[in-house]
């Protein structure tokens, strides 16, 4: 979308540019070395305890008996993804140490790298003032900020689904309309290999990325013609068969040769929340946390600001976040970072409407001491978002909690546990080095109840508690939501407590 009157000068839009990407790449690094736990803690320590795994294999100067649980916590926990980013957390302790929050870093890096990448789009769908606007809103976005400094392999599926969209797109603006020659054939064919690369990285990292692929792929593709001309493009192929390539080698493995994917798969569609207005609710809810209702609502607004080829490109993107909510339609309901690729979506959607006030903008601050108002004007607000965001992240100190482990490992010596703690005793075995059998949460029993799968809770807790010796709480919110583990409970007396565990005695009923 082309302006007569830019808000940014050259020289303005560095200078834009430049204080977006510090101020981004600032508040990701804000509190760096505290606990990985302010954010979906239990899948951030389930990476982080692979990687940890990773690392005592290769160390010979730890105890053999540390080695063996390093390794053994690695192998017998779930895998679904590659553990590729594991892998890369792991090469970097031989020269930092074992240091978890050396992933904070590595996130925040894969995000501004999808930020630079989003720039290069958005000023291609609209203009280099609605690209900075859309820069700043994906790098800026509260819950972005938090989400993106996570240990999971989202942050980086998310720069890789942006790259591929930039890729994708300079392909379908090189190829003016299937069915005729093209004058940059060789140049649109380095941008197709590209867009495979990207996305079959993007999908290879993590498989919900191919509803942001494909939906891409297919809304530049007919953004230059029908599918029948499409197919007829053998850069589509291409395309095609590197972005499915890597995903497919490593689910054969995963599944056939390996073993380890056959059972990792299920739970993940279910038939009957159709039916449920709770799914509707929460996938609604998980919108508003990650977006919030007000960028969502200017988001699908600013689809009709743009003309009719890039609208089809956007509403493609659109389309592949809806169809992937209705297929994951459990977790789309109930973990708002499987809406985390949905945010560049919304960036770029809402380009053209910042592209617009900025314009009005610009026509309304004449004179050199307007403008530079209105830059300090909008100066401010991005730092009071970012301020808002620091108060969030040094709102809890979690480092004590690395010293509690410790201490209920030590007083648990010894002992076969059993208990109710956070992320399934993956503290507990990070910071503790132990392991204990979980009793399931509140949520895990609701999920069961929604599969059909009701359990007796007197044979459940006959089954974990068998020859154990303590039971252990530490997260009192959850029992507090199950009266008949509360009540359990209270039967046996206490064997040791602290300032945020109860430790009870199984061995004295």
């Amino acid at each position: 979308m082309n302006q007569e009157i830019p808000f940014f000068s050259p020289t303005a839009r560095k200078i834009a540019l430049l204080i977006v990407f510090v101020l981004g790449i600032a508040i990701r690094l804000y509190d760096l070395t505290d606990l990985p736990l302010e954010f979906h803690s239990t899948r951030q320590l389930l990476s982080a305890l692979k990687a940890r795994g990773m690392y005592y294999e290769t160390r010979t100067d730890v105890l053999p008996e540390e080695r063996a649980f390093a390794v053994q916590q690695w192998k017998f926990r779930a895998s679904v993804e590659p553990e590729l980013f594991e892998r890369i957390v792991a090469w970097t302790y031989p020269f930092t140490g074992e240091k978890v929050w050396i992933a904070r870093i590595y996130s925040s890096a894969f995000w501004v790298i999808g930020g630079i990448f989003l720039y290069l789009l958005a000023r291609r769908l609209t203009s280099d003032d609605g690209a900075i606007a859309a820069t700043a809103l994906y790098l800026f976005l509260p819950y972005a900020v938090i989400a993106s400094r996570s240990f999971q392999p989202d942050p980086l599926m998310t720069m890789l689904i942006v790259m591929f969209l930039w890729a994708v797109w300079e392909w379908s603006s090189l190829t003016p309309s299937f069915g005729h020659p093209s004058p940059n054939g060789r140049e649109a064919g380095v941008r197709a290999i590209l867009a495979g690369l990207f996305g079959g990285a993007a999908i290879f990292v993590k498989f919900p990325a191919a509803f942001f692929v494909v939906g891409g792929g297919l809304g530049a593709a007919l953004s230059r013609g029908s599918v029948k001309e499409a197919l007829k493009n053998p850069q589509v192929y291409v395309m095609t068969l590197l972005g499915i390539l890597p995903g497919v080698g490593y689910l054969i493995y995963g599944v056939f040769i390996a073993g380890y994917l056959g059972q990792q798969f299920g739970g993940r569609f279910i038939p009957a929340l159709f039916l449920d207005p709770s799914y509707y609710l929460g996938w609604l809810n998980m919108l508003n946390l990650t977006l919030g209702g007000f960028v969502l609502t200017l988001a699908l607004l600013g689809l009709f600001f743009f003309d009719k080829e890039k609208r089809r490109f956007l509403s493609g993107l659109w389309a592949g976040y809806a169809l992937f909510g209705l297929y994951f339609n459990y977790h789309i309901s109930t973990h708002d970072y499987y809406s985390l690729p949905l945010i560049p979506v919304a960036a770029l959607s809402i380009a053209p409407l910042a592209d617009l006030l900025l314009a009005k903008l610009a026509q309304l601050t004449p004179t050199r001491l307007t403008r530079l108002s209105s830059f300090l004007f909008l100066f401010i607000g991005l730092l009071a978002v970012a301020w808002n965001t620091r108060s969030q992240l040094n709102a809890v100190d979690y480092r004590p909690e690395a010293t509690m482990w410790a201490e209920i490992a030590q007083r648990t010596d010894g002992y076969n546990l059993a208990g109710l703690t956070q992320d399934y005793g993956a503290r507990f075995a990070y910071w503790g080095w132990r392991n204990i059998t979980s009793w399931p949460s509140y949520g895990d029993l609701r999920y069961a109840d929604e599969r059909g799968g009701n359990r007796d809770l007197e044979e459940l807790f006959a089954e974990i508690t068998s020859k154990k010796d303590l039971f252990i709480v530490t997260d009192f919110d959850d029992l507090d939501r199950q009266p008949f583990l509360k009540e359990k409970l209270k039967s046996f007396p206490v064997f040791a407590e602290g300032d945020r565990y109860v430790i009870y005695d199984l061995m004295q009923d």
